[in-house]
């Protein structure tokens, strides 16, 4: 059985180098794809601004969705958006499945709408490239489902870490995102995808960071509320951001005019924007790094923080294609940069550059739109290779996510799946686990201890069994505790308690106040409860008489749970 077990956990150590390697490749043709479009498109016929084509600005990003709207439309209704809500159903309802011909139809997409002016990032299209990738390769090996949705992890990590360069958050948003799972067989091949993407990325293009900024520090213990403000903001320009998105989105959808046109009805609007705020164009990095330095002023920061809401709730909204990042660490530049400068002109002994601030912001919106802070963190980290203004980097970011998670309880991501009738937590759909009893599924025969059964004939009764823990009931049934190897072992290793294995009873050591489940529960109660004590096996008991009537493993949930999605041919 080991060796089994080795065999199968070396496939996908094996398949996730083949994923980490092919989706560095990968993002470095998106690349290609993406400066081909924007050379070609929005530089080729616009020209710099002042010139006399210049107005060609507003036509442009209409005319890359007259060309993102048929390849969305006819080829892959899955490209559309910003793509992670689409990644996340199909590792939960679908077991990791996404259709091969998704990761072309996405990279040639995003890197028009994007080419052309849209007002969209790279982190959504390159997380569904690479976790096309990742699937398909899993379904070319015919991995099981389980071993599937890792392969896609794998994937999107991948896709983090080539784009932006940030392996460590690469991992994190796969594992925080993406699948929601944080075991070891799980992050071994994460982190190994991750690495090598990187990596492959870097042998190509080098070891570039997106922003480069002068080394930040915290002046004094004043701008820690001034922080802390900016995170409340932030939190707030999140939940605006996600609530004009999705307002765009029914508002476009509502238009009776044919699907594949409306991406460029969103362009005219956004080249409309651009044309007064050339900045918020594509990713706006250029735009970024100059508030990052203080060369952006106060009026034109907050400007800049609603055309870019308005753009990319155009672009995204009207069904182009791209990613939700990058415009989030735009409006958290703008908005930090905005504080940052009030901050400075009140309080300059006592305060950072507004640089610090925008630095700062960039992580908070990221965190406040995605409800993944430790992902929001690492990714500003590693994107500036700057870890020396990391406590305001965590609290303001703390803050926000706390004050958008208040305002809307979905994320810019799960809020679509939401809208759909999909409910995900930790990776797995909230409403089919809420659809289905304990009782259905739990095991009835279930090996028990006498609560007045002695330490010393407990442990002659271990030797026979494989279980680690046991229900201690009494005489007429009824259930009195839990008895685990751990509660055996701390006895046995406590000197003072030395010889009394004929003495203690197993009532004395059982946790007497365990965790249990009634038959009416659902397979949701029973995986939050056993997430809450870090159990595998919870007792189910009468809940008036406390009668044991069986006991539910972890394994038995997740398998019941799969079996539903198939019976409903999901």
């Amino acid at each position: 059985m080991g060796r089994i077990v080795s065999d199968e956990n070396n496939v996908i150590i094996g398949l996730s180098i083949i994923i980490g390697v092919s989706v560095g490749l990968g993002s470095l043709v998106f690349r290609f794809l993406l400066e081909g479009a924007r050379t070609l498109l929005f530089e080729g016929l616009a020209g710099p601004e002042g010139t006399s084509t210049y107005f060609l600005v507003i036509l442009i990003p209409a005319i890359g969705g007259l060309l993102v709207g048929p390849i969305i439309h006819f080829f892959a209704s899955e490209a559309k958006g910003h793509g992670v809500p689409e990644v996340m159903s199909a590792v939960a309802l679908r077991g990791g499945i996404i259709r091969r011909r998704v990761a072309m139809a996405k990279a040639l997409a995003s890197a028009i709408c994007i080419g052309s002016g849209g007002s969209a990032g790279r982190e959504g299209p390159i997380v569904q490239i690479g976790s096309a990738i990742g699937s398909g390769i899993g379904q070319f090996a015919r991995m099981s489902a389980q071993r599937l949705r890792i392969l896609v992890g794998c994937g999107s990590a991948a896709g983090i870490a080539a784009v932006f360069n940030a392996p460590i958050a690469g991992v994190m948003f796969a594992l925080e995102i993406i699948l929601g799972d944080w075991g070891i067989r799980t992050l071994s091949p994460v982190v190994l995808s991750s690495v090598l993407a990187s990596v492959t990325a870097r042998l190509a293009i080098g070891d570039k960071v997106a922003f480069r900024v002068p080394e930040y520090h915290l002046v004094s213990a004043w701008e820690i509320p001034i922080y802390s403000v900016l995170g409340i903001l932030a939190g707030i320009v999140a939940v605006l951001f996600i609530r004009s998105l999705y307002k765009w989105e029914d508002l476009f959808e509502s238009l009776k005019i044919p699907g594949y046109l409306k991406p460029a009805v969103g362009g005219l609007l956004v080249g409309a924007v651009g044309f007064f705020f050339p900045q918020i164009f594509s990713d706006g990095y250029p735009a970024v790094n100059e508030a990052l330095r203080g060369h952006l002023g106060l009026v034109l920061l907050l400007a800049l923080v609603l055309a870019k809401i308005g753009a990319t709730s155009f672009t995204l909204g009207s069904g182009n294609s791209g990613g939700i990042f990058a415009p989030s660490l735009f409006m958290g530049a703008m908005l930090g940069a905005a504080v940052g400068s009030i901050a400075h002109t009140f309080l300059p002994n006592l305060t950072a550059s507004e640089g610090a601030y925008a630095l700062v912001g960039m992580a908070a919106v990221v965190g406040g739109t995605t409800h993944a802070p430790i992902t929001a963190m690492l990714i500003i980290f590693e994107m500036t290779n700057d870890y020396s203004i990391i406590l305001p980097v965590m609290l303001c970011t703390a803050v926000s996510t706390l004050v958008s998670s208040q305002m809307n309880r979905e994320s810019i991501y799960t809020l679509k799946l939401a809208r759909r009738g999909i409910n995900l937590k930790r990776g797995m759909e909230v409403n089919i686990m809420g659809s289905i009893a304990v009782e259905t599924i739990m095991v009835k025969k279930v090996e028990t201890v006498l609560a007045s059964q002695s330490l010393a004939d407990f442990l002659k009764f271990l030797q026979q069994t494989t279980e680690t823990s046991f229900p201690v009931v009494d005489d007429s049934g009824r259930l009195i505790g839990v008895l685990s190897l751990q509660d055996v072992r701390e006895v046995l290793l406590n000197e003072s308690r030395a010889g009394l294995e004929q003495i203690l009873i197993a009532q004395d050591i059982a946790d007497t106040d365990p965790a249990t489940l009634h038959p009416g529960h659902t397979l949701n109660d029973a995986m939050m409860k056993f997430g809450k004590r870090d159990s595998d096996r919870l007792p189910v008991v009468n809940p008036d008489t406390r009668e044991l009537l069986g006991i539910v493993k972890r394994s038995d949930v997740i398998n019941a749970y799969n079996r539903a999605l198939l019976s409903a041919g999901r």
